[in-house]
């Protein structure tokens, strides 16, 4: 250093120089970090070959998703598939520079960097979204100045390997945005019910503002400071020119209506989804929930959602005719300051909608009117109908637990004309299920009145007694041993001695308690005469018919062979009756139910199909085409005159055949039937088994589920019914039509026997016979 200097330059030059010594060791350092560390960097292939976790998918046999099964929801786009609002709303959230940076936003880190030295503290990030990536796919969560160093460095390795739009396309489709979903293909169908190509600017920005801390932000669980974020997105999209000022005052004001239940799904199929998962799990147990696999059922939206929203009207018709319970229970109310009060939506974000029942809270309450705070913020004033069911428990004498007053929890459902009305949970269950006769495939089936709150899948699993709804297969034994649809048996009062039954004298009785003396047994099964019963299995003995049974698929061990058995006293599920009456629909074959058609891999490669066998291989038959087809007869009557005529009165076909069910003390109600291309089978009931009420029969409780789906199933279905087989003639005209085998005419009468001209009791035609 020259000595010239005067002391003031070289008191400002030593500094200087020492400065630039320090950043150019710091410098240096840096670039021997980076030669060492660059070179150690991962492998970019995670990004070029992305193949993320995708869930197991369910679909039914015409395309629609009614399940999936992972840790992660996910819907894989294309960059192509985002639309430009979705684009400029996350660019607009997280790094409006995106396409101008080579991975680290260098004027982002000073405005950051300045807002948090005005702002006292470290209140802005300015991580680009190419830093994001990196971070989501590479490194951990803590906050280290060696990771920070690593996404740098890996965020430029990925900004000279891909290209901006493949970096934007691997963020859309990787970034966590709450409700476990992945990516934003996810969240617009979880948060909002829709394919992305369909968001709007409103429910774009939401989305946008999810990634910065998703649990904070979620719509579903802090809507307030979701809608914050919200408006911050808006904002920014206005001033970069995404949208215009008229765009974003109508986004600002847009109603957002967020879905608030995970497994809401375009088909309510909720127990076919679960089975159809059981099945390929265990079928391919490895890695079935993250490979993409795509399972499809057997089962039909528009027929799946008949047999559903028949189902649940069945039930809460039921509900309704059994009177109110009172509130569901009591939120404590001493600490809510208003009807506003955000700690009432927290209360309720506890308690799951059911369906259409949903939770609200009673405000306030007297015999005129309730007053009521919906989830979301809805307060809803009842009045008049509206509040007519649980009238009783608005009293002032109603018990003091189940009175509806403020803080009580209660269920709102809409009427049929979209106004809100007071109803409740059901305590009863049930469950429904229909299949194709000709294979076997089933075509809705409804486990239960709702899979969230119960997820006993009654139709597979619920072991009942099937009551009346069990003789045709009785009847059918009959005809096995000479018995035909003329055939006449007394309608008289039974005793078993004690000696017989080994214990104690059986009297049985008939339903309504009448006994009208002789009759055909085709009338004695439209009118479920029990005496009848228990006479045709003395006749053929209860050994052959408890083998017999086996041919539909009833276990025989479930049903002992005694004469209770002729009143339904064994044990059945619904699956197996339904396979049972579809032998009398297609002709006499055994068809297997099945649930899943094909499973197929992520490559949409088929990995399993179903092989069933067809009715009509005669490898399958279980009954002789002329039993079938004298059931058949006899079972129409059955829909037309019998104690199921409701059916043909309601759907005006004469081509429906069935027989209802209710056990002994009315515990089980049933209805089992079908035309020829659809057979189906409702059950009603308690899971702990106690009575349903006194004159809750099949005809009444079950066969309205039976006749709500047949009414779908069968539109522009042409009335037809099966040609009388070889082997048969025929006599009488009518109601008088009757069947016999070839071989006994002009011979001996079968068993009980008789002509065409025998009298029997006259059946009240205005008024079908109660099961």
């Amino acid at each position: 250093m020259p000595s010239s200097l005067s002391p003031t330059l070289r008191v400002l030059l030593y500094p200087l120089i020492l400065a630039v010594g320090f950043i150019a060791i710091g410098i240096a350092i840096a670039m021997i970090m980076l030669v060492l560390t660059y070179p150690n960097l991962p492998s970019l292939e995670v990004l070029t070959d992305y193949r993320p976790k995708i869930p197991l998918r369910i679909y039914t046999a015409d395309g629609y998703l009614i399940g999936e099964f992972g840790e992660e929801r996910r819907a894989v786009v294309t960059i192509r598939e985002v639309p430009d609002v979705m684009k400029h709303a996350i660019l607009s959230a997280e790094d409006d520079r995106f396409y101008q940076h080579g991975g680290i936003d260098y004027l982002g880190v000073l405005r950051a960097a300045g807002s948090n030295l005005l702002g006292g503290g470290k209140r802005q990030g300015a991580s680009t979204i190419t830093q994001q990536v990196a971070r989501n796919f590479f490194l951990t969560a803590e906050k280290t100045y060696t990771r920070k160093l690593y996404e740098v460095l890996l965020s430029f390795k990925i900004e000279s390997n891909l290209s901006k739009d493949q970096i934007f396309e691997l963020y859309i489709n990787q970034i966590f945005l709450g409700q476990r979903a992945y990516g934003f293909a996810a969240a617009a169908q979880i948060y909002f019910g829709k394919p992305l190509k369909d968001i709007s600017i409103a429910e774009a920005a939401m989305l946008a503002g999810l990634p910065k801390a998703p649990s904070a932000y979620n719509p579903i669980v802090n809507p307030k400071r979701a809608k914050l974020r919200q408006q911050y997105v808006l904002r920014r999209m206005h001033e970069l020119g995404h949208i215009t000022a008229s765009e974003h005052e109508a986004a600002l004001k847009e109603p957002l209506v967020v879905k608030r239940e995970l497994g809401d799904y375009a088909v309510h199929a909720e127990f076919v989804a679960e089975m159809a998962r059981q099945i390929t799990a265990e079928r391919f147990p490895e890695d079935i929930y993250s490979r993409g696999m795509k399972v499809y059922t057997t089962i039909i939206k528009a027929e799946q959602e008949a047999a559903y929203t028949s189902l649940r009207k069945g039930v809460m018709a039921y509900d309704r005719r059994h009177g109110y319970r009172g509130a569901e229970s009591y939120l404590d109310m001493k600490d809510i300051k208003s009807d506003q009060d955000e700690a009432i939506d927290e209360a309720l974000q506890d308690i799951a909608d059911a369906g259409d029942l949903f939770p609200a809270l009673v405000l306030s309450a007297d015999t005129k009117q309730v007053k009521v705070y919906r989830k979301g913020g809805e307060i809803v004033t009842l009045t008049g109908d509206a509040i007519k069911f649980a009238a009783k428990m608005l009293d002032d004498k109603a018990p003091p637990t189940k009175r509806l007053k403020r803080g009580a929890v209660i269920r709102l459902q809409k009427d049929e004309k979209a106004a809100w009305q007071i109803s409740q949970l059901p305590e009863v269950e049930s469950a429904f299920v229909a299949v194709d006769p000709k294979d076997g495939a089933i075509r809705a089936l409804v486990g239960g009145f709702d899979f969230n709150r119960n997820k006993f899948n009654h139709v597979t699993q619920a072991w009942r007694q099937p009551g009346s709804s069990f003789k045709p297969f009785i009847y059918s034994a009959s005809l096995e041993k000479g018995y035909n649809p003329g055939s006449v048996i007394a309608d008289e009062p039974i005793v078993i001695p004690a000696s017989q039954t080994g214990s104690q004298a059986w009297e049985p009785h008939n339903y309504d308690g009448k006994y009208e003396g002789p009759m055909k047994m085709r009338t004695a099964l439209a009118k479920s005469k029990n005496m009848v019963s228990i006479r045709l299995l003395q006749s053929i003995g209860t050994q052959y018919a408890q083998d017999y049974a086996g041919r539909f698929g009833f276990d025989p061990a479930k049903h002992p062979p005694y004469l209770t058995m002729a009143l339904g006293a064994g044990s059945v599920t619904p699956w197996q009756m339904v396979t049972g009456y579809a032998v009398f629909a297609n002709g006499g074959f055994k068809v297997n139910p099945y649930v899943v058609r094909e499973i197929r891999d992520e490559k949409n490669t088929v990995l399993a199909q179903s092989a069933e066998i067809p009715a009509g291989d005669e490898s399958i038959r279980a009954i002789d085409p002329r039993n079938a087809f004298m059931m058949d007869s006899m079972l129409r009557d059955v829909t037309i005159y019998g104690t199921a005529a409701r059916a043909s009165a309601t759907l005006k076909r004469q081509d429906l055949a069935g027989k209802t069910g209710t056990t002994n003390e009315y515990v089980d109600a049933w209805f089992c039937g079908y035309q020829m291309t659809a057979a189906g089978c409702a059950w009603i009931g308690f899971d702990t088994p106690r009575k349903l009420g006194d004159k809750e029969t099949g005809g009444t409780a079950a066969l309205p589920i039976w006749i709500g789906y047949m009414a779908r199933a069968l539109k522009d279905v042409p009335i037809q019914t099966p040609q009388m087989p070889e082997g048969l003639a025929s006599y009488g005209e009518g109601r008088n039509r009757n069947y016999v085998y070839s071989e006994n005419v002009g011979g001996e009468h079968a068993p009980g026997d008789s002509d065409a001209n025998t009298p029997e009791p006259k059946p009240e035609l205005d008024k079908p016979p109660s099961d």
